[in-house]
């Protein structure tokens, strides 16, 4: 960027890909070959060339040629990433109730608690609220 001795380099991240190194080369290459450079203005000859763990694109115009280049890096920091979610851990569900032995007296019927829902059905006091297990 710039010109006579005020030139200097300019970096951008193109993409963030989630896989495998040979996935982020694929989806590099395919940028790279559709990549239109500000400069030249009038492009007479472009070059696309392997390098590494990426691409070099040279483009010829009328007086100087240009280049672009491609790189594969891992992301192993970054400031102004955004928290990662805290991990959701589940309560650990209780072992059934083996059922008691038969007997010849009817069983009284047993009745659950009413559990108050809102208008969507969910539970107004979560279930392990006051739990003596999770103090």
């Amino acid at each position: 960027m710039g010109s006579g001795e005020r030139k200097h380099t300019e970096a951008q991240v193109v993409a963030h890909v989630t896989g495998s190194r040979t996935e982020a080369l694929a989806e590099l290459e395919r940028r790279a070959r559709n990549h239109v450079p500000m400069h030249p203005l009038s492009p007479k000859r472009r070059r696309l060339l392997r390098a590494g763990d990426g691409f070099l694109l040279v483009v010829d115009g009328a007086w100087q040629s240009f280049v672009t280049r491609f790189t594969v890096a891992e992301l192993l920091e970054d400031s102004a990433a955004p928290p990662a979610p805290e991990p959701v851990v589940e309560a650990p569900v209780p072992p059934p109730v083996a059922p008691a032995a038969p007997s010849s007296e009817p069983a009284e019927r047993q009745v659950e608690p009413a559990v108050e829902l809102d208008e969507d059905g969910v539970p107004v006091r979560p279930a392990w609220l006051g739990r003596a297990d999770l103090a």
